[in-house]
């Protein structure tokens, strides 16, 4: 919009220092640009509010997202409200002061030389939404550090366990570690038989034999018997099923911190093009209503006029590099067909 109607009527007005387009166009291209550029920072404010929940309350968020009235009615509410920052100033101004300021051939708002009014919205403008994005931006990546510490604290915790602890997690597990472990005890009993006193040898068999036996029973109702190379391989089987479901755990959660790492750099970027943007307008804006035009050059003044519309330029560009949802939906608005086609390579972009 911004290319399409401010830039082609703002282009011959540079070049003239002319308005030739006419009391009644002048007023609609100033509501149109400021609605405009207003909306751009309110929608990045909406977005990074967005962005906030869907990392801080994931759980409410997901709950929230087929709620398609509750967005249409978001985004409605930001034009509205960048509608009345600036909008019936420029409508209605001369008409309360009684009178214009605007001499024939120029084309600015009424507003442009006071002080008090550019003051209190360039604050409602520009540095309340830049300190809450950066507030969200800073929330967010503050909450992802949190839970990557306490989820690599995790990974590393079950990765040290030893095989006994993963083993005595379940009763066939129990069983399986018991039975091996007797196996053993076994073994080493047998070899020293020769050293040692039969009898007492054959008790503490019998006796751990019947332990054993009593622990098999409870846990399951097989045969009794349990022979070394059955018990290690339940074991083996045991501990690699335990093994595997960590493995998907971790997996799972680096995807989660990948994803929610990439949120924050998107939003990193997003706020540092937003701040480098709009910060000089905003400050010459003040000083020269300050000065009435007398302290900053035209220059500079119309330089950072510029990169106002070149964040709007900017900004359909940024969000769907950024962000992959955004992707789609251009995918959808702009190539339907290429979307039903190939849906698979779409969501994989």
């Amino acid at each position: 919009l911004a290319g399409a109607f401010c830039i082609p009527l703002y282009v011959p007005y540079v070049l003239t220092g002319r308005w030739i387009f006419g009391r009644s166009l002048c007023k609609l291209w100033l509501v149109v640009d400021y609605l405009l550029c207003t909306s751009s920072v309110f929608n990045i404010v909406l977005i990074s509010y967005d962005r906030f929940l869907s990392v801080t309350r994931a759980v409410a968020y997901r709950a929230q997202q087929g709620n398609t009235r509750q967005a249409v009615l978001k985004m409605m509410l930001v034009w509205v409200l960048a509608f009345l920052l600036y909008g019936p100033a420029i409508i209605s101004w001369e008409y309360i002061s009684g009178q214009s300021i605007i001499p024939t051939g120029e084309c600015y708002a009424e507003f442009f030389y006071n002080w008090y009014f550019l003051m209190t919205a360039s604050t409602l403008e520009f540095f309340t939404p830049f300190i809450s994005v950066m507030f969200f931006n800073l929330s967010i990546y503050l909450n992802i550090q949190k839970r990557t510490k306490m989820r690599l604290d995790v990974f590393h915790e079950v990765h040290s366990q030893s095989f006994t602890e993963v083993m005595e997690r379940s009763p066939e597990a129990k069983l399986s570690l018991k039975c091996c472990k007797w196996e053993e005890k076994e073994s080493a009993e047998t070899l020293n038989l020769s050293k040692s006193k039969a009898q007492g040898a054959a008790s503490t068999s019998s006796l751990e034999a019947k332990d054993l036996l009593a622990t098999s029973s409870e846990s399951s109702r097989k045969p009794k018997y349990c022979s070394k190379k059955s018990c290690k391989s339940s074991a083996s089987t045991l501990c690699s099923e335990k093994q595997m479901k960590i493995v998907s755990q971790s997996t799972t959660q680096r995807f989660r911190l990948s994803r929610d790492k990439k949120v924050a750099k998107s939003l990193a970027i997003i706020v540092g093009i937003f701040g480098i943007c709009w910060a000089p307008y905003t400050l010459l804006m003040i000083i020269r209503a300050g000065c009435h035009g007398q302290c900053i050059s035209e220059f500079w003044y119309e330089t950072s006029f510029w990169l106002l519309w070149i964040n709007s330029a900017v900004n359909p560009v940024l969000y769907p590099l950024c962000h992959s949802s955004f992707r789609r939906a251009f995918i959808k608005l702009l190539c339907p067909k290429k979307l039903k086609i190939q849906p698979h390579d779409a969501l994989q972009n």
